[in-house]
């Protein structure tokens, strides 16, 4: 198994939550991100597609 790539896309901006609208991670898993282990990469990774679907949920236009 490989060490899971950064979910950063350069494009920061932090919501009133402190989470990252660019990646999705938390500001504490951003600065913890380089001493993370493989398996907590992998969590925070799973975090942020949690957080990605639920604030894009939020913010859909209704139909």
């Amino acid at each position: 198994m490989s060490t899971p790539a950064s979910p950063c896309v350069s494009s920061c901006c932090l919501n009133e939550e402190d989470i990252c609208l660019g990646c999705f991670r938390s500001l504490t898993e951003i600065t913890g991100w380089s001493q993370a282990s493989d398996s907590g990469k992998q969590d925070i990774i799973a975090n942020t597609k949690i957080r990605r679907e639920k604030i894009k949920a939020s913010h859909s236009c209704p139909s």
